[in-house]
């Protein structure tokens, strides 16, 4: 069984409609796959009503942005309450603040490139929530860089100076949300180090202590001694391990079923979580 649990339709920052990522993950041959669009549950029925047609199996999930301290760190939480008072509104206010981060990088963009707003939302579709993903693609279009990567290595990059920060829950707080709200909470590749600053061994065991239930090693941005350093940590603290795509569609090389995760750990998923799997 092929399991690929971390994926994004273009509801957030992927370029495929959920309809259209549910027919690649057949074509990639995909047993099972989970939509984790950014704080938001938005592309859930759309992908849902293409279980049928496709035989994928759809887990239903979410990727949280949160901080430990100054540090972003991303939970992939899976089939949690979608109705549950609390947590969805902690990701509405993410979203808010996504919306007004991304304009606020604009404009500071704007002193140095001809870049309009105008032009961010022609990358993004209808009822996306705008973010730094779009803002790389309309630096592409108008010729500034290569692609999305490039865009986010050379200005769009956490230590540069135009970005800006979110609204974002503390993780603890974040993992206590989402056990509360029946979901599964994974920690999302925390050894990206490319991706900036990752956090101690002693914040996972924290996360651990509030609820934490896996860790996502086998991921494209892990290093081997990462992935030695994680499969030893999650032994420790008890945790199960996940492997995944992290799949954006065009706009990153990310391939879907790179990394799977085995049948096994979906069980216990679902028995942890609140709500079902969705089965052809």
């Amino acid at each position: 069984m092929r399991i690929d649990l971390h994926t994004h339709s273009r509801v957030s920052d992927g370029t495929d409609a959920p309809a259209l990522l549910m027919r690649d993950a057949a074509v990639a041959g995909l047993d099972v796959v989970a939509l984790t669009d950014h704080d938001t549950t938005a592309g859930w029925a759309e992908a849902a009503a293409e279980v049928p047609a496709t035989g994928v199996a759809l887990v239903r999930g979410t990727e949280i942005s949160a901080r430990a301290g100054r540090m972003s760190v991303h939970l992939l939480s899976y089939l949690h309450d979608p109705d549950d008072e609390a947590l969805a509104g902690e990701l509405q206010a993410s979203r808010g603040s996504r919306d007004s981060r991304a304009r606020d990088m604009v404009t500071l963009l704007a002193g140095d490139y001809d870049l309009t707003w105008a032009d961010v939302q022609a990358q993004a579709q209808p009822g996306t929530t705008i973010g730094r993903p779009h803002i790389a693609d309309a630096l592409v279009a108008k010729g500034y860089l290569v692609d999305r990567s490039a865009a986010f290595d050379r200005v769009l990059s956490p230590a540069g100076p135009y970005y800006v920060r979110y609204h974002a829950p503390d993780a603890v707080a974040a993992v206590t949300l989402v056990r509360a709200a029946g979901g599964v909470p994974v920690f999302a590749h925390p050894r990206a180090v490319l991706r900036g600053r990752v956090v101690s061994d002693d914040v996972i065991r924290e996360l651990a202590e509030a609820g934490l239930a896996g860790l996502e090693v086998h991921h494209r941005d892990h290093a081997p001694a990462a992935v030695a350093e994680l499969l030893a940590l999650a032994d420790e603290l008890g945790l199960f391990v996940t492997g995944s795509s992290d799949y954006h569609g065009a706009g990153k090389p990310n391939r879907l079923g790179e990394n799977t995760t085995t049948a096994g750990v979906l069980a216990r998923i679902e028995e942890q979580g609140r709500l079902a799997v969705i089965r052809p």
